[in-house]
């Protein structure tokens, strides 16, 4: 509604920044990401913390200042009303999505007509609304149609991302902040020259494109969209990824929206997340509409699928492992543990600068291989019922593979062999010189010393499996954009220094062992 509809987008902007401006806050463009397409609530909350004003209050005058401005007459964006007119003669039903609250849509719909809308869903609806899914879903429930069917019409990088979370194309024709195309998402400057008929061809030529070379640093262009015909109520597939989300994203701006852009378009099922920075995982599985399990400050684990159990210790420090228990569907469940060693003393390292080799770089593991031995102890019962619900461990091991390189033994990987997991991306890539997979690191290409030295590049990340339910289909690492080297990494597109690891396995039937 707000910007793509009716001119509303700069009314919001102009009250919320009459309200701040009250409060002695000026608004910048960083607050865009907490602004627009966001309701009330999210925007009165950001401000009531930034200024220690009432949430309330805040809230309170937010929504006053709106509505004085929507009764004082909203102007219809170009194209709006020919194009409603347009889907109206073509028996076209039509939902209004919006994030803004019912009072505030009963003004904008009375003014451009009720009649024009077959549904109308506002904040007030759902438990949760954009970037959540649930509104998008709502509408497309009351109007009697799948997801796969629609086409969202949005102004924001928010209302995107609620539309393709639920599945829908997506029609992006941006009012204040630029928005790139993705799979699935056609852009446009205005709704001036888009017919019915274009919004048909929306979903009839939608694809998903092939990866060009799965061996790749991968664009998530190159990705099937979270959207895929899959059926997640009994999938034939399992996407799983592993992602260091680096002090949470924290160094790089707008860093929680990038991270849902990344997560929505790579299609994955599941995430084991390394350096959570406390509430990464709860952030990203409420705005998903997805479950999540938070292990302390660093670990966590976030699902498109319902979480059933929560294994290992509530808060197993910044290092260690914590697992849960995901059901697939009727008798399919899959345990998942998300695992992060300690960094030091680094391995590549002490190999490419102080000359160890051998002996002396297996001996230097011992504080790794401790951790990873403690964390398969706490699997073990996990590994032993293997064969009825298969096991993953993925996570940030801070150790180079000894399916990689030959100047060590490399212990931390061998004892997770030994243990009986196998080793996703090296069984897809069998070849570690045509297929390095690094994961460390997009953003560090020279020594942080200063000296110069190239930075040793690595595979550290990994998605580890055991289990005849699960059969490696593809793996591959996973980086966005072309990321600038540290410091200068403020805007780039990928919020981590690691690459993230994402492997897709095919499912055969198994059967729950509870």
């Amino acid at each position: 509604m707000d910007g793509t509809l009716v001119d509303t987008e700069r009314l919001w902007w102009e009250a919320v920044e009459h309200v701040a401006a009250g409060l002695g806050r000026s608004l910048t463009e960083a607050d865009e990401e907490d602004v627009l397409g966001r309701p009330v609530e999210h925007t009165a909350e950001m401000l009531s913390r930034a200024t220690g004003a009432p949430f309330t209050e805040v809230a309170a005058d937010l929504h006053r200042e709106f509505a004085d401005r929507v009764r004082s007459g909203v102007v219809a964006r170009p194209g709006a009303l020919r194009l409603l007119d347009a889907l109206a003669a073509d028996g076209v039903p039509t939902a209004l999505v919006t994030a803004s609250p019912r009072v505030i849509a009963d003004l904008v719909v009375e003014g451009l007509g009720a009649g024009r809308f077959a549904v109308t869903v506002t904040a007030d609806d759902t438990p949760r609304t954009k970037p959540a899914p649930d509104p998008y879903l709502a509408a497309c429930r009351a109007l009697g149609v799948e997801p796969a069917s629609c086409v969202a019409v949005e102004d924001t990088r928010t209302g995107v991302s609620s539309a393709e979370a639920a599945g829908c194309a997506v029609l992006a024709v941006p009012s204040l902040a630029p928005i790139a195309a993705a799979p699935g998402r056609t852009v446009r400057e205005s709704l001036e020259d888009v017919t019915p008929a274009g919004l048909r061809d929306m979903i009839t030529t939608r694809e998903v494109p092939e990866p060009s070379d799965p061996s790749d640093l991968t664009d998530p262009s190159d990705l099937p969209e979270s959207s895929d015909l899959r059926d997640s109520s009994d999938p034939r597939e399992l996407r799983v990824m592993s992602w260091n989300l680096w002090y949470g994203g924290t160094k790089v701006r707008h860093h929680r929206e990038k991270q849902l852009k990344i997560i929505l378009e790579s299609g994955v099922d599941v995430i084991g997340l390394q350096e959570t920075y406390g509430t990464a995982a709860r952030e990203l599985a409420e705005a998903l509409g997805w479950e999540y399990h938070q292990a302390g400050e660093n670990l966590g684990v976030i699902s498109r699928f319902p979480i059933t159990g929560r294994l290992g210790a509530a808060d197993p420090g910044f290092y260690g492992g914590t697992g849960v228990r995901v059901t697939l569907g009727p008798d399919q469940d899959v345990v998942l543990w998300s695992a992060h060693l300690d960094y030091t003393p680094y391995g590549p390292y002490e190999a490419s600068f102080d000359g160890l080799a051998g002996p002396e770089l297996a001996d230097h593991e011992s504080v790794r291989l401790g951790q990873v031995r403690e964390i398969l102890a706490a699997m073990a019962p996990d590994l032993v019922a293997r064969d009825t619900t298969p096991v993953l461990l993925v996570g940030d091991f801070n150790a180079p593979s000894h399916l990689d390189r030959d100047d060590s033994e490399w212990p931390v990987t061998r004892a997770a062999e030994e243990a009986g997991l196998r080793d996703s991306y090296r069984e897809a890539h069998p070849d570690p010189v045509r297929s390095p997979g690094h994961t460390w690191s997009p953003i560090h290409t020279e020594h942080e010393d200063g000296s110069g030295r190239p930075e040793p590049q690595d595979r550290i990340d990994y998605v580890l499996y055991a289990g005849t339910g699960l059969k490696v289909l593809d793996s591959r690492t996973l980086v966005t954009g072309t990321p600038r080297t540290w410091p200068d990494v403020e805007d780039n597109d990928w919020p981590s220094d690691h690459a993230a690891v994402i492997t897709t396995f095919s499912l055969g039937r198994v059967v729950r062992s509870d």
